[in-house]
């Protein structure tokens, strides 16, 4: 059955194609601990919304055939879909993963909704599985924290601190606490000691919220730094609780360490391999692991920075900036109990205190690999994505050519990039609309032909073939919404049109419409509470280290 007719295919009984699974059967390979894929199938606004299963990964429907290669790599794992419970999608999907070679698909009986009623815990929210470990991390290590009042008076005292950022770069370039460093939490025990004055220089780490403020704070004290380390309580939402400003741009980069300082951090490597069991791979054990990838998932992940991974990286490496992966792990992981490789340069000290965490969250079978410069395997240049299946061969129109049929009222475009894309900027006129809702709305539009696009053109391609029966010319913008863009043509802003409801994705509290500081309280006591949430849910297998 080919992709198009697999979606287009109605809701049949799970058994005609797929073994069903149930909770209680699901509980226990949970509690197993071979390698399973627990895949959620709605829109990830929707999951974050109305509540999902703590171990499951988002996988939306609308976007398989982009994204299972890279969170699904071994074709042969078992994977259980779920939904909200109607099943409806979850079959779909199923479908779909199995029409593009996956071979232990199986679909869960009653979604999410047989989940809670058979007392399962759900949770709402976005990365769930890390911000809840952040939580654990604070109560099981006692992480120190100091309020943003406190932090401010320091600063103004002159005292001896530095405050260090540790979200990503164009995180940390669109608002940040004055004076600080950006230094991305993988890389706070790899560039730290060329920033502090003295062993006795306190070190405040931050980020918007909550988790990464919690999780590097706790990496430098794990690593072994003899400074006084804090978390910024709360991070840059409880800054502007208090009224304090925030600056932006003016990334100051933070070298590489050399001398004392990297000697430093080569130590934090021998600390954090003794008290976690950090293993290392060598390049034969690499090679033995690459040839068992039929029966063993096998995640490949760089946690170094974009420009080290775009210098030179092994084939079929993914770009995994450490501080992110321990940030959104579902993002990465897709296949649980799986052998995750976390490749770095030669000191290994980024690798290390992410396989650290990684242990830490049980996610799988944790190892370190230093990369040879001088190999000859490596690749140069930006993230490949793996897109499964070929993209369909469909009509196309070129930015010009869309743009004349626009100016004549000529044709209705319809835009199947994120909400949040949409919104920053798209075709004039176009509709907002999700690929899996499809072509659910369609008998509201104006009857001219249709004109999909998507970021790339890809998504809409695969849209486009599956729209084929619905009566309306299709056709796609060639090269997307990035080539109307490259075109030098106008772009139009906000959430001007909307085919279907704008939940496709989570919207972080600094994105949300409205009272801004009632939706960081919002958050701060959604987030806080996360630490009672797992303390009743016996599918959490988060590690202590003492």
């Amino acid at each position: 059955m080919s992709a198009s007719a697999a979606l287009q295919a109605g809701p049949a009984p799970v058994s005609d194609s797929y073994r069903p699974v149930s909770v209680s059967e699901l509980r226990r390979r949970l509690a197993e601990g071979g390698e399973l894929a627990l895949v959620d199938v709605r829109e990830e606004g929707e999951r974050s919304r109305d509540g999902h299963i703590l171990q499951s990964v988002p996988l939306p429907l609308s976007q398989i055939e982009l994204r299972a290669a890279a969170l699904l790599p071994r074709f042969g794992a078992p994977v259980v879909v779920t939904d909200e419970g109607s099943g409806e999608r979850a079959v779909r999907a199923a479908r779909r993963l199995a029409a593009l070679g996956y071979e232990n698909v199986a679909v869960l009986e009653g979604g999410v909704a047989a989940w809670a009623a058979a007392g399962g815990i759900v949770y709402t929210g976005s990365n769930v599985l890390s911000k809840a470990f952040g939580e654990f991390v604070e109560h099981a290590y006692g992480t120190p924290r100091l309020p943003a009042r406190e932090i401010k008076a320091r600063l103004e005292r002159g005292e001896d601190l530095v405050i260090l950022d540790g979200r990503t770069f164009q995180e940390f370039e669109t608002f940040h606490i004055p004076g600080a460093h950006a230094v991305p939490n993988a890389e706070l025990p790899y560039r730290v000691h060329d920033l502090v004055r003295s062993d006795e220089t306190l070190v405040v780490v931050n980020c918007a919220g909550r988790t990464r403020s919690i999780i590097g704070a706790q990496a430098l004290i794990n690593a072994g730094i003899p400074n006084p380390v804090v978390a910024l309580e709360n991070g840059t939402m409880a800054w502007l609780f208090e009224g304090y400003d925030l600056a932006e741009g003016d990334r100051q980069p933070v070298p590489a360490p050399d001398g004392e300082g990297l000697e430093k951090a080569r130590a934090a490597v021998a600390h954090l391999t003794r008290r976690f069991g950090v293993r290392t791979l060598d390049g034969e054990g690499l090679a033995r692991f690459e040839t068992e990838r039929g029966e063993h998932t096998l995640y490949l992940l760089d946690v170094r920075t974009r420009e080290e991974y775009e210098a030179g990286h092994l084939p079929g490496a993914l770009w995994a900036e450490g501080g992110q992966l321990v940030q959104a792990t579902d993002r990465w992981v897709g296949t649980r109990n799986a052998r995750v490789v976390l490749l770095d340069d030669e000191n290994a000290v980024r690798a290390a205190i992410t396989a650290s965490w990684l242990i830490q969250l049980g996610v799988g079978d944790v190892y370190v690999h230093s990369i040879d410069p001088a190999s000859d395997r490596l690749e140069r240049g930006a993230e490949h994505q793996r897109v499964l299946g070929p993209v369909p061969t469909v009509a196309v129109i070129t930015p010009a050519g869309l743009e004349r049929l626009i100016a004549t009222d000529a044709a209705v475009v319809l835009d199947l990039d994120t909400s949040l894309a949409y919104a920053k900027g798209h075709v004039p006129g176009a509709r907002f609309a999700v690929r899996a809702r499809l072509p659910e709305g369609l008998d509201v539009l104006p009857p001219r032909p249709l004109v999909l696009t998507s970021a790339d053109g890809r998504l809409a391609a695969f849209a486009a073939a599956e729209l084929g029966g619905s009566g309306r010319q299709v056709s796609v913008l060639e090269g997307g919404t990035a080539a109307w863009r490259a075109a030098g043509l106008p772009l139009e802003t906000g959430e001007t049109a909307l085919l279907h409801a704008a939940d496709d994705v989570w919207r972080s509290p600094y994105q949300e419409a409205g009272d801004r500081h009632a939706a960081f309280r919002r958050y701060l006591d959604w987030e806080i509470d996360l630490i009672h949430q797992i303390e009743r849910d016996d599918t959490v297998s988060f590690k202590v280290y003492p």
